[in-house]
């Protein structure tokens, strides 16, 4: 198990940055850096509170221990840019807060209230409905509805988000490079919602290999299968109607030579809204094996490293690149996951 070491310096009220070892032989405390960390091994946390819309995670402190990481070659303004895109924007934000554990409780508890009152009035209406019995049918029959709703919700954030992991792959794409992978999550503390930025070494070369390996197996023996698979994972994005320019300029000359005079004051202008369209893109184009098993390793990072640190992973058998570990290692979380083969895999409890 992981030994937390808190960083130097005073912690934050807003912002804490706190260094996550995996050796056994490094004592509680301890400010050594191991030299050749393994994968899977948290970091670094970067934490903040996203109740308040002012905070922000501590860039000039995270910089400082990416260095002290060995990760000095990446552009310091680079990665805060992306980072700013992909989860610190105001609507993100605010999606993950709807998405947050805090919220997600009081949905439950609402949910549950407006059921039990729904169904005990409804039972009240019947004969049976005054005595002690109905109330404890009503009471259990709410507490099931709520709790299947509540595993639908656990079994949804199991899942890759679009809105969260998949904006985390520039960022990812970026940092693999230099054995890093991130992931975010939220936690509860009292009535704050904290933002937990997750920094995990990961060296993509073995996993780079293996599923490069299997999408060229699929291709030979399951292409169909594969390319189904590979569908599922797109993103609609809105996209701007370019008019004919050929078509603009027979309007603008038919306009001209229009003799009648305009129902409307000249004084009016009309502005025409951009016409735009929905646009499917896929995430993972079809390529070369070593391309697409890349893009599919930075995709999933976020999903990864969300599942990993929360412990929501299952079991794996023997022969994956976590060593020693008993959850899976990307390129087999991305195998059973999307591209639906059961090797390596053993569902845990």
């Amino acid at each position: 198990m992981a030994q937390t070491s808190q960083a130097g310096g005073s912690e934050k009220k807003d912002s804490i940055c706190s260094i996550l070892y995996c050796k056994n032989d490094l004592k509680e405390g301890s400010l050594q850096w191991v030299k050749e960390p393994l994968n899977g091994q948290v970091l670094m946390v970067l934490s903040m509170d996203n109740n308040c819309s002012t905070t922000s995670f501590d860039m000039e402190l995270c910089t400082e221990k990416l260095k002290s990481l060995g990760v000095q070659q990446v552009a310091a303004d680079q990665w805060r840019r992306l980072l700013q895109d992909a989860v610190l924007k105001p609507e993100v934000r605010r999606y993950m807060f709807y998405n947050s554990r805090a919220f997600q409780i009081a949905v439950a508890v609402v949910f549950y209230v407006s059921l039990w009152t729904n169904i005990y009035s409804t039972v009240q209406l019947c004969s049976f409905g005054r005595s002690w019995e109905a109330s404890v049918l009503v009471t259990l029959a709410a507490v099931v509805v709520t709790v299947v709703l509540i595993l639908v919700i656990n079994r949804r954030q199991r899942k890759i988000n679009m809105n969260t992991d998949v904006r985390l792959a520039a960022l990812n794409e970026l940092l693999i490079q230099h054995s890093l992978i991130l992931g975010i999550t939220d936690a509860l503390d009292g009535p704050h919602n904290i933002l937990q930025l997750w920094f995990v070494h990961f060296s993509p070369e073995h996993c780079l290999q293996s599923l490069a390996a299997h999408i060229m197996d699929l291709q030979r023996t399951h292409e169909s299968g594969l390319k189904h698979s590979l569908d599922q994972l797109c993103v609609v994005m809105e996209a701007v109607v370019q008019p004919d320019p050929q078509l603009e300029e027979e309007e603008e000359e038919e306009k001209a030579s229009r003799e009648e005079s305009p129902l409307l004051s000249t004084a009016v202008n009309l502005k025409k809204e951009p016409v735009t369209c929905n646009e499917l893109l896929h995430l993972v184009p079809e390529g070369p094996p070593e391309v697409m098993a890349q893009q599919l390793l930075v995709i999933f990072s976020g999903c990864y490293v969300r599942l990993l640190v929360t412990g929501q992973l299952p079991r794996a058998v023997a022969g994956g690149h976590l060593e020693p570990s008993s959850v899976p290692c990307l390129c087999q979380f991305i195998k059973t996951t999307t591209l639906n083969t059961q090797q390596g895999w053993v569902m845990g409890s």
